[in-house]
């Protein structure tokens, strides 16, 4: 039987008290992985985690951060060292939501600056941050929260998609970098997934695109459990020889071209 055993393994999430980020700190404390719980703003949720997993038996720790600063950054690092241990898997998960989403011509500049330091910066500082204990180890895995938007071009994308593309480029070369130092670098590139403010707005949100699981082979939106898993999965041994991956979790709304 395959299992995914994350025991003796540290796990830091950036953005964990969002809708993704909490789903996937609760699967890798169920898979034996003790975490650090990154949130920017919501300390109440960051907290519950916490809570929840330390009744798993799982140590945990709660980090507020500003993961676009490089002195926030650093500072976590030096506070989870030392109130815990330097992490073994990093998952990049946080980012700086825009809405609406405008045309090119429309769109501000700050937005576009936003996304750069949120997805692209956010990978840096996290990089420089926790990966040379990694190298040291020998071991690591880094899994970057992307998105299907990236493939997909669609109008009223361009800050996101970019930041997004640009991160893509970024973890690609960080995983031929860090490679023969034994740690693997992929992506997960979410589809529009099901998380716990769907469950609450029900099926009637009036925020939901009419006709988007038309177009999905699998005609559902996903779960975020469904994102977890994989992130699991590639925090994992058995996941040990992928890397440089982005892989759509998205029932086949995009497939990325070979």
């Amino acid at each position: 039987m395959l299992t995914l055993d994350l025991s003796g393994k540290l796990a830091l999430v950036t953005g964990a008290s969002g809708g993704l980020g909490r789903v996937m700190i609760r699967t890798l404390a169920d898979c034996g992985a003790d975490v650090v719980v990154h949130y920017a703003h919501n300390q109440a949720m960051a907290g519950q985690l916490v809570r929840e997993v330390r009744a798993k038996g799982r140590q945990a720790l709660a980090v507020q951060a500003d993961i676009t600063d490089p002195a926030a950054v650093q500072a976590m690092q030096a506070r989870v060292a030392r109130e815990a241990r330097d992490p073994d898997i990093v998952v990049t998960n946080a980012v700086i939501q825009i809405f609406p989403w405008k045309p090119v011509l429309d769109e501000g500049l700050d937005s576009y600056e936003s996304q750069f330091r949120s997805c692209v910066m956010q990978n840096v500082l996290m990089a420089k941050a926790f990966v040379p204990a990694m190298v040291r180890r020998g071991w690591g895995r880094v899994i970057g929260i992307n998105t299907e938007c990236t493939t997909q071009y669609a109008p009223g994308q361009s800050a996101y998609t970019s930041g997004k593309g640009g991160m893509d480029r970024l973890l690609r070369v960080l995983a031929k970098e860090v490679g023969p130092s034994g740690i693997t670098v992929n992506q997960i590139a979410p589809g529009w997934m099901l998380t716990d403010r769907d469950r609450t707005a029900g099926p009637a949100d009036p925020t939901e695109p009419k006709g988007y699981t038309e177009h999905v082979p699998l005609r559902r939106r996903g779960a975020d459990q469904e994102i977890a898993n994989l992130a699991a999965f590639l925090a994992s041994d058995l996941a040990g020889f992928i890397t440089g991956a982005f892989i759509p979790v998205n029932g086949g709304n995009t497939m990325v071209a070979i």
